[in-house]
């Protein structure tokens, strides 16, 4: 057997790389992380079997989260390839829907994988775990008034009740293991990569009905991040990773927070040149409608859904500036107009890029 790896790094082409594990590698942030690291870290990538794979960058290692002897596995390989230490654990992956429907692996994927992976870690020297938790775990609040990492927690529905359970788990399992917790906003980027932002240009591009027609309080919204920015922040905190206490909860977010009638008016003027009334209905009809949609095909509107349109999240992303010197560079007023160029450059191709039905 070869001489015992280096437990601080691990030479590459002469240059002293540490190395990074990014669960949920072949996603739309890990891609874009893995992408960003590469020249500096060896990467290993935990992901699904099969298609779509994670980049070229990082060597990909197949992964069950709900299964003990697969996350067992996986960790032999990284120990048997990389040695015993890990610079820092980047945990991506997470069970989601828009379903609104029970699932049982909201826990089996999303809570009980996180523990699995934190078991197995406990045989590692780990400097960092990150955990990509949720803005939506917050309570709402109200327009101008901003969430800092202290406000109350009230998860709604099964994703973000499944983000507050793993949080609990990360702090009673982490053992000597540092962990961060970064409560994001919803991601998007110049291709969209946005479920609600996108469904919304897709409502207003094909003039439907429903596009005018809103349940809830139009001024109020929630706070998005650009993929980029997002990126930034994890790398920064993985820079910072000897400087941050044991553990530490920080909000990823823009700093401006658009109101529903924002959105709506920035993407119809992009679309056709002016804005779009909005006209107010009430929640019951609003649920007939959706049900009525879902009955005879899969809308993007769900009845359940309903009951969250006056939902405010107001995110302060404060404490990362100060603490990793992080700010965001973009901004979703700015990338509405660059995203609807880009749809009417090539329909197709955005429909496909963000799974919309024709």
């Amino acid at each position: 057997m070869e001489k015992e790896k280096s437990e601080t790094a691990i030479k590459s082409g002469g240059i002293q790389k540490e190395l990074i594990v990014v669960s949920g590698a072949s996603g739309l942030i890990g891609t874009a992380l893995i992408e960003k690291l590469a020249s500096k870290f060896l990467i290993a990538g935990l992901d699904n079997a099969g298609y779509p794979f994670p980049p070229a960058e990082a060597e990909c290692i197949c992964v069950d989260l709900t299964s003990d002897q697969s996350v067992e596995f996986a960790f032999d390989r990284i120990r048997y390839a990389y040695g015993n230490r890990i610079a820092s654990v980047v945990h991506l992956a997470a069970y989601y829907d828009f379903l609104g429907k029970p699932s049982d692996l909201y826990d089996k994927v999303t809570v009980k994988g996180t523990e699995r992976l934190l078991n197995n870690l406990q045989k590692f020297k780990v400097d960092q775990f990150i955990f990509s938790s949720s803005m939506l775990v917050y309570k709402p609040s109200s327009p101008g008034v901003k969430m800092d990492e202290e406000w109350p927690l009230e998860p709604k529905w099964d994703y973000p009740k499944s983000k507050v359970a793993t949080e609990k788990v990360l702090n009673e399992k982490r053992g000597k293991i540092p962990v961060v917790t970064m409560r994001i906003a919803g991601v998007y980027n110049e291709q969209g990569n946005s479920i609600p932002i996108t469904n919304q240009i897709q409502r207003i591009y094909e003039k439907q009905i429903s596009a005018r027609l809103y349940p809830g309080d139009v001024t109020h919204g929630s706070t998005y991040v650009h993929l980029d920015d997002l990126v930034d922040s994890i790398v920064k905190v993985i820079n910072k990773r000897k400087e941050l206490p044991p553990e530490v909860i920080l909000n990823i977010g823009d700093d401006e927070t658009l109101s529903y009638q924002e959105l709506q008016d920035i993407i119809s003027k992009a679309i056709n040149g002016k804005n779009s009334e909005i006209i107010h209905i009430p929640k019951w009809f609003a649920k007939a409608g959706a049900f009525m949609l879902n009955l005879f095909g899969k809308a993007f509107i769900k009845p359940w859904m309903i009951d969250l349109a006056d939902d405010h999240f107001e995110l302060d992303s404060t404490k990362a500036k100060k603490m990793i010197g992080w700010r965001p560079k973009n901004g979703l007023r700015n990338t509405l107009p660059q995203m609807v160029k880009n749809l009417k450059a090539d329909p197709e191709k955005f429909y496909k890029v963000n799974k919309l039905k024709e």
